[in-house]
């Protein structure tokens, strides 16, 4: 959808999916009489802005200085509790997708198992327990995650503890300048480097999730230039905004994918999906 968005915004500020969470928690969220936005702290706001290029962070910084661009313009990391999150969404993903994949038939448990990882802990597994492979390769499946799954975090949480401990920082600013204090062992990250890379070879570029991929492209730009055309399609919220490309982006941007799909079905009578 990002990509979608953004060719559709290109000539009005463009569209970026980490810049348009903190515009959704600073703007588009309307819950106190005083103001716009949830009144989030800066830590908060600024581990939401996960990416950021130096073309945008310049510009925020010249809007919000010393924000939460700041920490890009003058190469910073993000706050310990950012790094932290920013790396068990990786373990997360990473897992759902493999799980994900398999369920889907995209992938096979045999693929999974040229990779490092995963063969380790199957074959640990297999091992404690002789009869998990007759018992059905989901369990077998889901095993091995869980085990991949508290490996990756036993290793960040040992990994990070001996760089805290090496580095000494005396306060959370301190903690930002220089490397990464939270990370993963090096062999760690060269298995979950390969684990990705299988991932988008396999998953990610499958012809079949390629083609779900165009077709959703497909949705959010027949949805923009209906939306863009006739405002009043939209809640009047959004349709009686001046900026009205920037008010279809964020009225599409917070649609569910299956809201989306109903949405592109009533206003252009075709049915991409299902």
């Amino acid at each position: 959808g990002q990509d979608a968005l953004n060719a559709c915004m290109k000539g009005h500020g463009g569209f970026e999916h980490n810049l348009q969470s903190l515009r959704v928690v600073d703007v588009l969220e309307q819950r106190y009489p005083q103001f716009d936005g949830l009144n989030l702290s800066f830590e908060t706001r600024e581990g939401i802005l996960k990416h950021c290029s130096m073309r945008v962070a310049r510009h925020m910084e010249a809007l919000e200085p010393h924000g939460v661009a700041h920490r890009f313009v003058v190469g910073y990391q993000a706050s310990l509790e950012a790094q932290l999150c920013n790396l068990a969404d990786e373990i997360a993903y990473n897992a759902h997708d493999v799980d994900d994949g398999v369920r889907s038939g995209l992938i096979t448990l045999d693929q999974l198992m040229d990779l490092s990882l995963v063969r380790h802990f199957h074959d640990e597994a297999v091992r404690e327990h002789p009869g998990l492979p007759a018992m059905g390769r989901r369990r077998l499946l889901s095993e091995v995650l869980r085990r991949m799954l508290s490996a990756q975090v036993h290793d960040l949480m040992g990994t990070t503890r001996a760089r805290l401990a090496h580095a000494r920082p005396a306060d959370a600013w301190q903690a930002r300048q220089g490397p990464a204090l939270v990370g993963f062992s090096a062999p760690m990250r060269a298995a979950i480097t390969e684990l990705k890379r299988f991932l988008f070879r396999a998953l990610y570029r499958h012809e079949q999730v390629l083609a779900q991929t165009q077709r959703g492209k497909a949705v959010v730009h027949d949805l923009f230039n209906v939306y863009a055309q006739r405002p009043s399609e939209m809640p009047a919220e959004y349709a009686q905004r001046p900026d009205t490309q920037r008010a279809v982006a964020d009225y599409v941007a917070g649609m569910t994918d299956r809201f989306a799909v109903r949405e592109h079905e009533r206003l252009t009578g075709r049915r991409l999906f299902g």
